[in-house]
């Protein structure tokens, strides 16, 4: 044990991690100075990054928009109309400084950050923003009831009480849909607050909190119709073992109402539809997996024509595309998107010219991650790439639907920002290209991507190095791994920026390497490659990061993988704990944050999702409180 009386939390885990790795053939002096590199590395980063990616504001529903810039010459305003192709500056900050002075009568300095909800009238004669608390409020106004009422349900009572907040009256305002409501114990999670503000004795608080394997309320649709008595509709018996019922609508006819229906286990999701006048219920869409279908991350519905079709995302053929589906018969009319490549995103769906605008990852040469802008038609045809140039395209629609502001980058290369034409994806006008001269003048390393081969020989691992401003290839330095391998998405970053806090690039500056990988068992590629999380959170895709710190220090002599570390927060702290009880041969020192070490302990749908239900024996073969036994090397808990 090392006494660390009065020093900071940060600088304990940095303690932690430095003492491990050990200092002891430098002096004194030098680790001083690596820690100053450490304390000042994002001050000196930060300012050195101008004319960076451009995030568009578009102005009412026109082509025009507006955005700032960080230039040599400080914050500037934009106003850009693709149309024309006119860039001109908004207005002038350092002149609205003076007349906030001038107003107030006392210095004011502004930064653009300062202007809170800042917007521009469609003449663009005028801006609108909050500035010192001062706020403009639009109310609009209530609609009053008769005073009227008439009892429409009379199966209620103990047990059992209709939703007041899942009432949907129909488009004539001749049927109402509600929800029945069967309650689940409440699972309280209770807290004690040590040292209150507010009292002298301790503060007991609780909140209602559901984990795996808890019961949860049910819920059941049902139609009920003016002037009947009792419901005229509902689908009790097809829709057991709810996680969820999503919202009932109706249909613009007043005749149906569909709902989605979330199997617990997620195994299971349907569209089903409710007929109000006499039809059997019935299964619009029937979506199933033999592991998990991803519904928090991956489903995507949209009704064309009041339902007559529908648009649908399901990773059925292994990779998460689009489908159209007969609204009436239930059939699938054509798979609109296919291949070896992820539907990330729908951005916009235009029913009349009957396309499909929508962000893909892996259908381009290079890192299957980057995300691209399409266009394709309901039937599948005409499959448009927008977005050429290799990088990470985020891009933003105007309101129009005629242009496309794009701005994209790599890890290793600074962000370029144009204005293209929608439909055919050329370049009209140029915006910002960053400018990193002073940022590399300061000593900052450009990261490093790297891939390699997983645990299958076959399948692609990508992940990123980062290396300390005062790197030298002829020294050798620890590793550390920053990690959060949560199946629901990928976690290595793909936008070039200045500063990569999520995977701590001050750390490097004690004189660390610190890579972050995508392994197996993560999101955005394929099914397969995802189901690898399945009933196994505890995989955490360390067999594929293993391989692949191994490899890329095959070709990197300056990384020392006999002192490999690791850190990660949440599920992040999960996985770091994992690595020194699944893996010690490999990895020797761990921090883990918040971790979250039983997945029995942690929020239902998140663990559930993963896991599984009923709650089976793999919880515990994944969990770090029963692995427990298995530590070896040095291990660092924080809780909150």
């Amino acid at each position: 044990m090392r006494n660390l009386n009065g020093v900071r939390g940060g600088s304990i885990f940095l303690l932690t991690l430095a003492a491990l790795f050990s200092f002891q053939t430098i002096s004194a002096q030098e680790i001083a100075e690596a820690y100053s590199r450490y304390e000042q590395f994002e001050s000196l980063t930060k300012g050195n990054l101008f004319n960076g990616a451009v995030s568009p504001q578009w102005i009412g529903k026109s082509s025009v928009f507006w955005y700032m810039s960080d230039t040599r010459e400080g914050e500037k305003f934009f106003i850009v109309d693709p149309v024309n192709q006119d860039r001109r500056e908004a207005f002038d900050l350092q002149r609205l400084e003076a007349a906030f002075t001038d107003v107030q009568n006392k210095m004011i300095t502004l930064k653009g950050a300062d202007l809170r909800n800042l917007e521009f009238t469609e003449s663009t004669d005028e801006i609108r923003f909050v500035f010192d608390d001062f706020n403009w409020v639009c109310r609009l106004p209530s609609n009053m009831a008769d005073g009227s009422s008439e009892q429409l349900s009379f199966d209620g009572g103990l047990g059992q009480y209709y939703s007041a907040e899942r009432i949907r009256w129909s488009p004539d305002s001749k049927k109402v849909v509600t929800t029945l409501v069967r309650p689940a114990e409440p699972h309280m999670v209770h807290y004690i607050e040590s040292s209150p503000e507010s009292q002298l004795q301790p503060l007991h608080t609780a909140i209602e909190y559901y984990k795996p394997g808890d019961a949860l309320p049910q819920y059941f649709p049902r139609i009920f119709a003016l002037g009947a008595k009792g419901f005229v509709a509902q689908c009790d018996e097809m829709i057991p073992n709810q996680y969820s019922i999503g919202n009932p609508e109706w249909r613009p006819d007043s005749k149906r109402v569909t709902f989605e229906y979330n199997k617990r286990g997620h195994q299971l999701y349907q569209v089903i539809e409710l007929d109000a006048e006499g039809t059997p219920p019935r299964v619009l869409i029937d979506e199933k997996a033999e592991t998990f279908i991803d519904y928090s991350g991956k489903k995507f519905r949209y009704d064309v024509d009041n339902g007559r079709e529908i648009i649908w995302a399901s990773e059925r053929d292994g990779w998460n595309h689009l489908y159209l589906y007969d609204g009436v018969s239930g059939k699938v009319k054509s798979q609109i998107t296919s291949g070896e490549w992820v539907v990330r995103r729908v951005v916009n769906v235009d029913p009349d010219a009957r396309t499909i605008l929508f962000e893909a990852s892996g259908r381009e040469p290079g890192d299957p991650y980057f995300v691209h802008l399409y266009r394709i038609s309901f039937n599948g045809s005409g499959l448009k790439h927008l977005t050429a140039g290799e990088g990470n395209h985020r891009t933003t629609l105007s309101p129009d639907r005629k242009f496309i502001v794009d701005a994209w980058s790599r890890v290793d290369m600074p962000s370029r920002s144009v204005v293209r034409d929608a439909a055919t994806g050329k370049i009209i006008m140029e915006l910002e290209e960053a400018d990193i001269s002073s940022l590399l003048a300061t000593g900052w390393e450009m990261p490093e991507v790297f891939v390699s081969k997983g645990r299958d020989g076959v399948t692609d691992i990508w992940g990123m190095i980062l290396k300390p401003s005062n790197f030298d290839p002829a020294k050798t330095y620890p590793v550390i791994e920053y990690i959060y391998a949560g199946p629901h998405g990928n976690h290595v970053p793909k936008d070039f920026t200045d500063y990569y806090n999520r995977c701590r690039h001050s750390l490097t500056e004690l004189g660390f390497v610190i890579v972050m990988i995508d392994g197996m068992g993560t999101s955005n590629r394929s099914k397969a490659f995802q189901d690898v999380c399945w009933k196994n959170i505890g995989d955490a895709g360390f067999p594929d990061r293993i391989l692949w710190i191994k490899d890329a220090s095959s070709t990197r002599p300056w990384m020392d993988i006999s002192k490999v570390g690791i850190y990660g927060k949440s599920a992040g702290g999960q996985n770091s704990t994992g690595a020194l009880l699944f893996h010690p041969d490999f990895y020797k020192v761990g921090v883990s944050v918040c971790g979250c070490h039983d997945n029995r302990m942690d929020k239902i749908w998140w663990n559930e999702q993963w896991m599984g239900w009923p709650v089976g024996k793999e919880y515990g073969e994944s969990s770090n409180v029963d692995n427990a036994y298995r530590l070896q090397g040095d291990l660092f808990l924080i809780v909150g």
